[in-house]
């Protein structure tokens, strides 16, 4: 059921980079990411709620804000503002750095990563390198750079989830979490002065924000919340170097990008480094 879990998040969140530009092409970006959000945790609590899943302390219920916020709202919502500027692929290459980030904060807080996982994430970024040196599209000075601050602050709310008192029911974390997350996208987006204009939503907007709610939220990151309480958190942040190859083949096959010599390669090294990385986790849980 775990790697099951974690399957869907790396190949469904590589999705979803695609399907924010598609969203925000003609929805406000901050709007489309708080509604989104707010949709799918209300259907997903409504579900947990009405199977007795809901109840927590209010510690747990802080604890739950504080990843809505990190997660949802810091990490997704600054990702949805970059691109607007920067290109799908590149997006999801620079959020590549989350293994990196938790790494670090792993040995700041006084643990030690095994070897092999240094090495993993060392192999992981070279063959990131790679990608970038083929063109994946053109962005302005300041859109790589919030992309990289997203990472950060979606790794800080990775690292923070098996430090947290927590629900046990990792549903009802991840509904609150959405709720907590969308509502502050929402409110963000509104001071910012951001409005809907329903005749202006294109038909394509529409879809791909249903494929947001449905797949991105309740099932992805429904998943990637499950997954938190399951395996070690280098071997979940892993998903950061599967996603950018699911999202450039999507851009082949729908934004026709093209594939170059550096992708191939990079891409085998990333799957090496995931390699890696889960291998060196599982065998210190074991």
């Amino acid at each position: 059921m775990r790697w099951a879990a974690l399957g869907v998040v790396y190949v469904v969140w590589g999705s979803t980079y695609l399907a924010i530009r598609f969203t925000i092409e003609s929805m406000p970006p901050l709007l489309s990411g708080g509604t989104r959000f707010l949709l799918a945790g209300a259907l997903l609590a409504l579900v947990v709620a009405w199977r007795g899943g809901l109840r927590m302390t209010r510690r747990q219920f802080g604890s739950s804000v504080l990843l809505g916020l990190l997660l949802p709202a810091w990490g997704n919502g600054l990702v949805v503002l970059a691109e607007q500027s920067v290109a799908s692929g590149l997006a999801a290459l620079l959020v590549a750095a989350v293994p990196l980030y938790v790494v670090v904060m792993r040995r700041v807080a006084g643990e030690r990563p095994a070897g092999v996982t240094y090495a993993g994430v060392a192999i992981g970024l070279v063959g990131l390198a790679a990608l970038l040196l083929d063109d994946v599209g053109t962005s302005s000075w300041w859109g790589p750079w919030v992309v990289l601050l997203a990472a950060f602050g979606w790794a800080l709310g990775t690292f923070l989830s098996g430090r947290l008192d927590t629900p046990a029911n990792p549903f009802a974390l991840s509904a609150v979490e959405m709720l907590a997350g969308g509502a502050a996208l929402t409110v963000v987006g509104l001071a910012a002065g951001e409005r809907v204009s329903f005749g202006a939503i294109t038909t394509s907007s529409w879809v791909a924000w249903g494929y947001l709610v449905v797949f991105g939220s309740l099932l992805a990151f429904s998943s990637y919340v499950y997954v938190l309480g399951q395996l070690p958190v280098s071997t979940v942040a892993t998903y950061a170097y599967v996603n950018p190859i699911i999202a450039v083949v999507l851009g082949v096959w729908l934004a026709d990008e093209r594939v170059g010599v550096f992708q191939l390669v990079g891409g085998l090294l990333v799957v090496l480094a995931v390699v890696l990385v889960v291998r060196a986790e599982r065998k210190c849980r074991t």
